[in-house]
């Protein structure tokens, strides 16, 4: 929640500054660069009402809770990367042909320059906290913010172009603005559809395995699955531990397999651990893992 506030306060001035400057000079590139910024600041809004909705206790409609809120915002923040993309490179094309003067150059690079420096330190800020807290949405809202940075430095070059004679510079620059909006857009859409799809690294999996592995009792790791609640992570588990084991010294081995679990991964916010017995023939288990199979705990 700070970070969404702070983000939203620096890119809601950067991109304020932008479109004044961008009105009086006349310039397409930086008129982009500001409408990308206020998109930018404007992703904060859903993120924040989805990480107040995360906040709230689970209950017998919403039974894991409103985690996914997050995972739902993220999609906002991947439309409006793609309106503001869309927007720079119309205006773009249209100041192709139809021509126009840009004044106050030297103004226009003050807000180029001001944008970059803005939009990079939010965009730092963004991604560390969101990598930090497992959040894909606001990863993918720094993502956005980085974008804002490298057009506004694509916005620099073009009214160096400008001030040195090269009217079309300005507009050619826009649409390398669109074109950098739809390499942003692709990661973004990306890691937001892969959080929805309850995609999570394969080396996260495999420490939870050895994390598993390691208590003692368990015998063997049947089936291991976890995904992605906005950003806090739960966990499915099936394990084999010895047939001859009494309930509460089985129930032990699962309760030490879940802390073992939360220990180890930090974002991991509980664990459901089912028991299977072994079979002492065969040295498995006589309830083997179906394809797909959903466990009812």
């Amino acid at each position: 929640m700070r970070a969404l506030k702070i983000s939203l306060v620096g890119l809601g001035f950067t991109a304020v500054l932008q479109l004044v400057v961008a009105v009086y000079s006349g310039s397409v590139a930086l008129l982009g660069d500001g409408l990308h910024n206020v998109a930018d600041a404007l992703t904060a809004l859903p993120l924040w009402l989805a990480f107040s909705l995360g906040r709230r206790p689970a209950n017998r409609r919403f039974t894991y809770g409103y985690g996914r809120a997050e995972d739902i915002a993220g999609i906002f923040v991947v439309l409006m990367i793609a309106f503001s993309g869309v927007l720079a490179a119309w205006e773009a094309v249209d100041r192709l042909r139809n021509p126009r003067n840009v004044d106050h150059v030297v103004w226009v690079m003050v807000a180029a320059v001001i944008g970059m420096v803005g939009n990079e330190l939010v965009a730092a800020y963004r991604i560390r906290v969101g990598r930090r807290i497992g959040s894909a949405s606001l990863v993918a809202d720094g993502l956005h913010a980085r974008s804002d940075g490298l057009t506004s430095l694509a916005v620099l070059i073009g009214a160096v172009g400008v001030a040195v004679g090269w009217q079309w510079a300005d507009p050619v620059v826009g649409l390398a603005i669109s074109a950098a909006i739809l390499v942003v857009l692709v990661q973004a859409a990306r890691s937001v559809g892969e959080r929805l799809m309850d995609a999570v690294d394969p080396e996260l999996v495999t420490k939870a395995e050895a994390l598993v592995a390691g208590v003692a009792g368990v015998q063997e790791v049947t089936a291991l699955r976890m995904r992605w609640l906005g950003h806090r992570l739960q966990a499915d588990v099936r394990l084999t531990v010895d047939r001859d084991l009494d309930v509460a010294s089985a129930h032990d081995i699962a309760e030490c397999t879940e802390r073992a679990l939360t220990g180890g991964l930090a974002l991991l916010s509980g664990a459901i651990v089912h028991v299977n017995p072994c079979d002492h023939d065969s040295g498995g288990t006589p309830h083997p893992e179906p394809a797909e199979h959903h466990p009812h705990h």
